[in-house]
């Protein structure tokens, strides 16, 4: 997630940008520039790598003036680079932009912009944005940010300076965090609070569709129309490390929070409304191509590893192609039957992830088509793979992951849809259910986290168990195996999930009264049977938690407690059905004292084999 901060005051800018920036690395970032107003004109200086990287660039000659916007970018539309960091500009210098999110249509737009001449020299949607205040400015800045607020499409945060007036910044939102801070002689602009609770505690949030237009002595707001906005500013009491996490007492619960965003971002120009389909404009596969491909094998270590099982259920049931699903380190050496016509996918958060490289490599060495599935862009894997689909969940600094695994899900669910309509194994009408299905699961999320307390309450009464089991049957099952891996690597209980039919070849044997054990029952063609596996493990006087739909009374019955997730299709359920089993973990790594965000012997990135 990249990081916007901005000032206008009396003050120099260059050093409270700079400041605000590394209060803003927490997030991630793979690039960092600035922008101040300086003799008339405005002087951008940017560069790849850390700040430490712009401040040597810096040294010795740190841009002078009063008014500048800054910028830590997490890579989305091309790779880590001085040309592709921001701020960015139009071809004049006059008209300079920050940016958070993704501009959808920047293509159109930047196709319309070259053949009237405009010259680019990034690979990002972003710059599109600067060419387009510079094509449409007629003198009044306002009224030119909302033209091009008109034709832009996409979630953002925006941030304009314009060499022609340089006496205010104007900025606003879609989608994406902003907030304005408010001083004696000095305004701030930053994406998340760190960024200013050094200099002042008096803020407001901007809302959706609003545009500030921010001087040193005040801020005006309105909407597109011209509407005046009173906005209602509040006191921030948190102190500067949980400003970093936004009030949450974790990142891991932060990032559990940010999923319908980063579910939402995922989608952002790939499910579009009533439509019946997916689009991947980044592969841009054929019917042909995709009648060439006999087998897929899926490749990844760890949480990645459990999202590629959710992808063999939706690839083989959907698209109706086999698929074997590898952990990586088994991989290489395994000699797989791997050729032309084999497509591997491998899954990795952060792109690095060694075991997962080295496979890679391996399946291109027996003549596999490649496509990476991962979070950071111009990554290790990212570069290797023939092809690449990009979560955007945004930097994940828990050890543990939530938010990178869900979008993970999305994506495997998505290619899913994308080929079996090319292959005409899904049908139109399952496509446009599932399609419009999607568009639901942000605000189900959401839903679904504002009301924890009862988890917190099982947490709590079951935190100090030493074993837990969690049992599901098909994409159940699948998720059941991430859910005990969140409880094992962040409260130390010892915790296994079994498909639920194996009961009877050995697991009952564990099943002792009072135990722990989660039982997920989401799938309808396996209702039956789940239920009647908790029957089994009810009647060994365990201790069961079941998650459910809701609506469905009848299970009741039979556990102890039921947590309800919002009723959906059965392929969307694993989207759901996670957050309870992330929320169990993290509430009892509290209940037990356990550092959750930095959970004993682990690493968020495993780069060595």
């Amino acid at each position: 997630m990249c990081g916007i901060v901005g000032y206008i005051g009396n003050n120099q800018a260059a050093p409270f940008l700079l400041d605000g920036m590394s209060k803003l690395e927490y997030r991630g970032y793979d690039s960092a520039g600035i922008a101040v107003y300086e003799k008339g004109k405005i002087t951008v200086e940017k560069c790849v790598g850390r700040l430490d990287s712009l401040r040597q660039k810096l040294d010795g000659h740190m841009p002078e003036g009063t008014m500048g916007i800054g910028h830590t970018r997490w890579a989305t539309h091309g790779r880590p680079s001085d040309r592709n960091s921001h701020p960015h500009t139009d071809a004049s210098g006059e008209f300079v932009v920050v940016h958070n999110g993704i501009i959808e249509n920047y293509l159109v737009l930047k196709e319309d912009l070259i053949a009237k001449g405009h010259k680019f020299v990034s690979e990002t949607d972003t710059e599109v944005v600067a060419h387009l205040m510079a094509a449409y400015y007629d003198g009044d800045f306002e009224e030119t940010v909302k033209r091009v607020l008109r034709v832009i499409e996409g979630s953002y945060s925006l941030v304009f300076m314009c060499a022609k007036e340089p006496e205010k910044i104007i900025c606003t939102k879609k989608d994406n965090p902003l907030v304005i801070g408010l001083g004696e002689g000095e305004n701030f602009i930053a994406s998340d609070i760190p960024a200013i609770i050094a200099k002042t505690r008096r803020t407001f949030i901007m809302s959706d569709g609003e545009i500030a237009t921010v001087t040193k002595d005040s801020v005006w707001v309105q909407d597109i129309n011209g509407t005046p906005i009173s906005k209602k500013v509040f006191e921030v009491n948190w102190n500067a490390e949980a400003a970093e996490k936004g009030g949450f007492e974790h990142f891991m619960l932060k990032e559990i929070y940010e999923q319908p965003k980063s579910i939402r971002d995922t989608m952002t120009g790939r499910v579009p409304k009533d439509s019946h389909g997916i689009e991947f404009t980044e592969l841009g596969w054929t019917e042909e191509e995709m009648a060439g491909i006999n087998k897929i094998f899926i490749v990844a270590c760890g949480t990645a590893y459990h999202a590629g099982i959710v992808g063999k259920y939706y690839l083989e049931q959907l698209a109706r192609i086999p698929v074997e699903v590898d952990i990586a380190s088994e991989f290489r050496y395994r000699s797989p039957l791997v050729d032309g016509n084999s497509l591997t996918i491998v899954i990795s958060q952060s792109g690095e992830t060694s075991d997962t490289l080295a496979a890679l490599k391996e399946a291109k060495r027996l003549g596999s088509r490649t496509l990476a599935v991962t979070n950071v862009v111009g990554s290790s894997i990212s570069r290797e793979a023939d092809q690449v689909v990009y979560t955007y969940a945004g930097p994940e600094i828990a050890v543990a992951s939530t938010k990178a695994y869900t979008t993970q899900l999305l994506v495997m669910l998505m290619l899913a849809i994308y080929v079996g309509r090319l292959r005409g194994t899904l049908d139109i009408a399952k496509a446009h259910k599932l399609v419009e299905g999607l568009h639901d699961i942000p605000e189900q999320i959401h839903k679904l986290l504002e009301n924890v307390d009862q988890i917190k309450v099982f947490a709590t009464r079951y935190g100090s168990s030493e074993d837990a089991f969690f049992l599901g049957r098909s994409l159940d099952y699948a998720v059941a195996l991430e859910g005990a891996l969140k409880l094992k690597e962040i409260s130390y209980i010892h915790a296994e999930a079994y498909a639920a039919g194996e009961l009877k070849h050995g697991t009952l044997a564990l099943i002792v009264e009072g135990v722990p054990v989660i039982v997920l029952a989401t799938q309808p063609d396996v209702y039956d049977k789940t239920v009647s596996n908790l029957q089994e493990v009810k009647a060994r006087e365990a201790m069961v938690i079941a998650i459910a739909f809701e609506g469905d009374d009848s299970i009741a019955k039979y556990a102890d407690h039921v947590i309800f997730i919002p009723r959906t299709d059965k392929y969307l359920a694993p989207l759901l059905a996670v957050l309870p089993l992330q929320l169990l973990a993290y509430y009892a790594a509290l209940t037990r004292g356990c550092d959750v965000d930095k959970p004993r012997n682990l690493a968020k990135s495993v780069t060595v084999e």
